[in-house]
């Protein structure tokens, strides 16, 4: 085990017992959907946006306890994602992380509202953080941004679903870049500027950690690419080939394999460098940066 994976591993224990906490004295009634959230929310991510934004957060002095309910809403929203994500009107997947996804393991139904009720409790638990009041607000908004249909998750998703390989574009690398920034991109941006805000950032800190997370982010998703192609089905926990049968254009199939590879690498080589000013604090931050190149799930 190496380094990152062992702090990765310690962060996942700890958030992950903390995180449990937001789904105690649940009524009865409700129990369903609760227990499909909860499900999903625990199905074994390895978390890197609360990590992330843990981690940059800490770069300011900023606890792990005060930057904590900002995180869980983050995960929250972001699996309800990818709850909505595995649909059969959409990706259409039977597994995520090596287990059945929500539809599979419960219904389709019950999936939408597990993902509804994710969606809307991550809110409410940014809203009830005990942090400035001020700040809430700004959160708030930017995760709202992070995840809408304007210049957003939701804007990525859309793309990815009804942008393939048979269509003729003036620029599909523009196209590839551009989905992934909205797709993935945004709620990996969304952790850094979070963090940044939480820690009272000056301005030239702030768009440096901007830049380091869309760095960050474009490798993420070139190596998920990379994984679809090359990975071991049982490590990555989910139906590998998917885009090439769906003829879905992504760095793979516009650069091929071996310039993929090296687009990711120019990018956290670059993204390292854009936080070498915090010093020893961004250790972490810059050894997850590595781990994206070589992580195989």
């Amino acid at each position: 085990m190496t380094e990152i994976e062992k702090i990765l591993k310690d962060f996942c224990a700890k958030f992950n017992q903390d995180i449990q906490n937001y789904f105690v004295n649940i009524d009865e009634l409700q129990h369903r959907a609760a227990q499909a959230m909860k499900y999903s929310l625990m199905n074994g991510g390895k978390r890197l946006r609360p990590f992330l934004l843990c981690e940059t957060a800490a770069l300011f002095g900023v606890s792990y306890q005060t930057a904590f309910p900002v995180a869980a809403s983050l995960e929250m929203l972001h699996t309800y994602s990818l709850i909505h994500d595995d649909l059969p009107a959409m990706d259409n997947d039977d597994m995520r992380r090596g287990k059945p996804t929500c539809h599979k393991a419960y219904d389709e139904a019950t999936a939408i509202l597990a993902g509804d009720g994710l969606l809307t409790y991550a809110f409410q638990i940014l809203n009830q953080a005990p942090i400035p009041a001020d700040k809430k607000v700004q959160l708030t908004l930017k995760l709202a941004q992070a995840a809408g249909a304007f210049n957003g998750m939701i804007a990525g998703q859309i793309l990815d679903l009804y942008i393939d390989s048979q269509q003729n574009f003036s620029s599909p690398e523009a196209i590839i870049k551009h989905t992934e920034e909205l797709k993935t991109g945004c709620l990996l941006s969304y952790p850094c500027m979070a963090g940044a805000l939480l820690g009272n950032a000056t301005a030239e800190q702030t768009e440096k950690l901007r830049k380091f997370s869309r760095n960050i982010g474009i490798a993420f998703q070139i190596t998920d690419d990379i994984l679809d192609v090359e990975g071991d089905e049982k490590l990555v926990g989910k139906t590998l080939n998917k885009d090439k049968k769906q003829q879905k254009v992504n760095f793979v199939s516009i650069y091929g394999i071996e310039k993929a590879k090296n687009m990711a690498t120019s990018l956290i080589t670059e993204a390292e460098m854009l936080i070498t000013d915090f010093g020893p604090k961004a250790n972490s931050l810059i050894l997850l940066s590595r781990y994206i190149l070589t992580r195989n799930y």
